[in-house]
């Protein structure tokens, strides 16, 4: 069962296309029954594992109670060079997260193997097969010694596969609704659902900073964003202060002036009590949303004339689109 990789560098997720699998349909089993799965740790055990598991994109959208629900699931697993982690056709077990080693990938091709790709002391393997209980499409063997940590079967789909079916159906909804993507084909908007990651703010909690480089794209998910300005007091006294020009709530969005302009921060964002965001990187939003363009260089006019009323005058952030 899988698809563990085809190229581990190259796009191993198959751009995240749908991770509820064909056979498997996580609103219809019953796996919630069977109890959670522990594994004992040492601290020494945990921390490494936590390492290992950071950047890990299937575990990017969990909820702390889900993380740690993995965490204490997955086992810790020595191998040694030649050895076979997972054989092409086999049944899918476990998903495997690499905390050092080195290892090669094989497919089968109408007869010959042939290697497809390696990983390098980092990485994760065996998810698809465990998404779409279909038979392992590759051959992963060891080249060094290595360590992994995996995590069975059954907590993978009860945990992983739940989550991310329940994320996406969520993010489908609320992006349905937003009037910035509405110029949007269906399925543009679905492949902006597979980019987008959700992150937690606790109140007044720095978002973005003015004059900071611009990374990220931001659509309120839940709460209110506070969008602060800074100006000299007078023209005398040089010292800035923070001024208040907006207040984002559930389905707005900011932080895309800086992208579209390619400049720094013109604002900062805090938190206003708890909050959380929906969050594009920068290569995301320029590949996903040109066609959205047009309505944010609408919204900097917008927020030319909020400065204007704000502080007197506007500032040059229509420039770069004239």
């Amino acid at each position: 069962m899988r698809n563990t990789l085809t190229a581990p560098i190259i796009n191993r997720f198959i751009r995240r296309a749908s991770v509820c699998a064909e056979a498997f349909n996580p609103d219809e089993d019953d796996e919630d029954k069977e109890p959670l799965v522990t594994r004992p740790k040492t601290d020494e055990q945990r921390q490494r594992l936590q390492e290992a598991c950071r950047d890990i994109l299937l575990f990017k959208n969990l909820e702390p109670e889900e993380m740690s629900q993995v965490l204490d699931a997955m086992f810790e697993k020595f191998c040694t060079i030649g050895e076979h982690i997972i054989d092409q056709d086999d049944d899918g077990d476990n998903f495997y997260v690499i905390e050092r080693g080195t290892f090669d990938i094989f497919m089968r091709v109408d007869g010959t193997e042939k290697m497809v790709g390696c990983y390098d002391n980092k990485g994760s393997f065996g998810e698809l097969a465990l998404m779409y209980n279909t038979p392992r499409a590759a051959t992963i063997t060891a080249t060094s010694p290595g360590a992994l940590w995996c995590l069975d079967r059954l907590t993978f789909r009860r945990i992983i596969v739940k989550n991310n079916a329940k994320k996406r159906r969520l993010y489908e909804a609320f992006i349905e609704t937003l009037p910035l993507l509405t110029s949007l084909e269906l399925s543009e908007r679905m492949k902006v659902v597979d980019v987008l990651s959700s992150k937690a703010y606790s109140d007044g909690q720095q978002i973005i900073a003015q004059g900071d480089l611009a990374d990220c794209f931001y659509i309120v998910e839940s709460g209110q964003v506070r969008i602060t300005m800074k100006r000299s007091r007078t023209k005398k006294d040089p010292e800035e202060e923070e001024v208040d020009i907006a207040t984002c709530s559930r389905g707005q969005h900011f932080g895309e002036l800086a992208l579209v302009t390619n400049k720094s921060r013109a604002a900062s964002a805090y938190a206003v009590g708890s909050v959380k965001c929906l969050v594009m990187d920068v290569q995301a939003f320029e590949r996903l949303l040109g066609p959205c363009m047009d309505i944010m260089k609408r919204n900097i006019a917008n927020y030319e004339e909020q400065l204007v009323a704000l502080f007197g005058s506007g500032t040059d952030i229509e420039e770069q689109n004239a």
